[in-house]
């Protein structure tokens, strides 16, 4: 095995001619022993020598790490007697501050808190910047235990004392305001202390993440803008003004709050069915007020007139004493009967619609209380009662359709009662000359 792999070396290396006899075999061979040996020992030397080399490095490295040993020994009991120290300073510190620790635990607590306020103050929408103080203050204090300077204290003194002198104004200023729209445009901003702002008869929001004044998307009713429009018009004296004390909050609950368009879309496809209704009761009202009004004037003059006309029911029921001068009392009596019969229809025409119109809308309405007390229970069943405004649809449909069938039904039973209390006083008014005529002829008669 040997022999057969230093011929296998040697002839790889030397790479000799092909022998062509047995003792020229046996002399390559030699020659190929003997480069061999010669390798080996020249590899086993370069082995030793790096052996050295490594026994070197590795007692370099042993005394490298014995000094890194000892360093961090060393460094471990001086982090020690630091801590020592450090703890004997802080515990002198605290001895020789006594109050003042306090009155600066005060001072940072006040610098949060009033950072705080003035983020979401309207000044800062006049006076930006404000803040950054406060909160460098506030941080420095607390985190690396920094005291105060008396600079920073009336600083702090200043901020606070300007707040309040502000709270007391109501001053004009120029920014940028960005629309209900989107677009932003540079205008006078009237600021009404720390409670709101406006402009051009509008209300402002000023938003103190981003540092932006905006109108808000959705304004109050028309009786709040109406005094935002005369403040911002005004420039000097009093003035009238919806001021919000909580600096936002009731205003964000009055513009949550629907119109009286909304609260007609509440009522769904019923609550405008009784719309509809009601104003067809309406036209027909004021259909038969034109009519009766019209009808009385001429039965009142006709009342004043000796010479009957047909013009009018009262004329016409006259006319039949003149159309038959010589009927018997019980004749006339008839046919003056059925003038006044004919005469009904068209004084109560009408009427009973209204009165009809005025008992369905509270059906209707109670209809749609029902139809939205179904869909109410429907969410129920299906998301449970964790989300209010699930619920918040149906129950307004119930509630806002029983409030349009009441609001429908009741002008109708005045209105219907006021015509047919009219029409009766016509009817009346015929009755009387009819008697009248016919105790007339009975005197001429006997």
């Amino acid at each position: 095995m040997g022999l057969c792999a230093v011929f296998i070396t040697t002839f790889a290396q030397a790479q000799p001619q092909q022998a062509t006899s047995l003792d020229e075999l046996l002399s390559q061979l030699q020659q190929g022993k003997i480069a061999q040996s010669k390798q080996n020992q020249q590899r086993e030397a370069q082995f030793l020598a790096k052996r050295n080399e490594q026994e070197a490095m590795l007692k370099q490295v042993n005394t490298e790490r014995n000094q890194q040993v000892n360093l961090s020994t060393n460094l471990e009991l001086q982090y020690q007697d630091n801590e020592v120290k450090l703890a004997n300073q802080a515990d002198a510190l605290n001895k020789r501050m006594g109050e003042l620790k306090e009155l600066f635990g005060v001072l940072q607590q006040v610098a949060g808190d009033t950072k705080s306020k003035f983020q979401n103050s309207v000044i800062s929408a006049q006076i930006p910047g404000r803040e950054v103080f406060l909160d460098e203050l506030a941080q420095s204090m607390g985190s690396t235990s920094k005291l105060a300077s008396i600079e920073d204290i009336e600083t702090l003194w200043f901020e606070l004392q300007r707040e309040m002198t502000e709270s007391a104004k109501v001053t004009r200023f120029e920014r940028q305001v960005v629309k209900a729209d989107g677009e932003s445009v540079n205008s006078e901003v009237v600021r009404v202390g720390s409670f709101n702002l406006v402009s051009n008869g509008k209300y402002l929001e000023y938003i103190s993440a981003t540092g932006s004044v905006a109108e808000l998307q959705r304004q109050p009713s028309s009786r709040y803008l109406s005094s935002a429009t005369v403040l911002s018009n005004s420039e000097h004296g009093q003035v009238a003004f919806a001021l919000d004390p909580t600096g936002g909050s009731i205003l964000s609950l009055l513009v949550q709050a629907p119109n009286n368009q909304e609260r007609i879309e509440q009522g769904g496809e019923v609550g405008y069915i009784i719309l509809a209704i009601g104003a067809i009761g309406l036209l027909i009202a004021l259909e038969r007020f034109a009519s009766l009004f019209l009808v009385g004037r001429k039965v009142n003059r006709q009342l004043k007139s000796e010479q009957a006309t047909d013009d009018n029911p009262l004329g016409r029921v006259m006319l039949v004493k003149e159309q038959n001068p010589s009927a018997d009392v019980d004749t006339l009596e008839l046919k003056l009967s059925e003038s006044i019969l004919r005469e009904l229809p068209k004084l109560s025409s009408k009427l009973t619609m209204i009165k009809i119109i005025s008992v369905v809308a509270p059906l209707i309405g109670l209809l749609g209380t029902v139809i939205g007390m179904i869909n109410t229970f429907q969410a129920i069943t299906l998301f449970g009662t964790g989300d209010p405004k699930l619920m918040a649809g149906g129950i307004s449909q119930a509630l806002v359709t029983t409030v349009l069938g009441l609001v429908v039904a009741i002008p109708m039973v005045f209105l219907f009662t006021m015509l047919n209390t009219r029409s009766r006083n016509i009817i009346s008014i015929l009755q009387q000359q009819s008697a009248g005529i016919i105790a007339e002829r009975s005197e001429k008669g006997a």
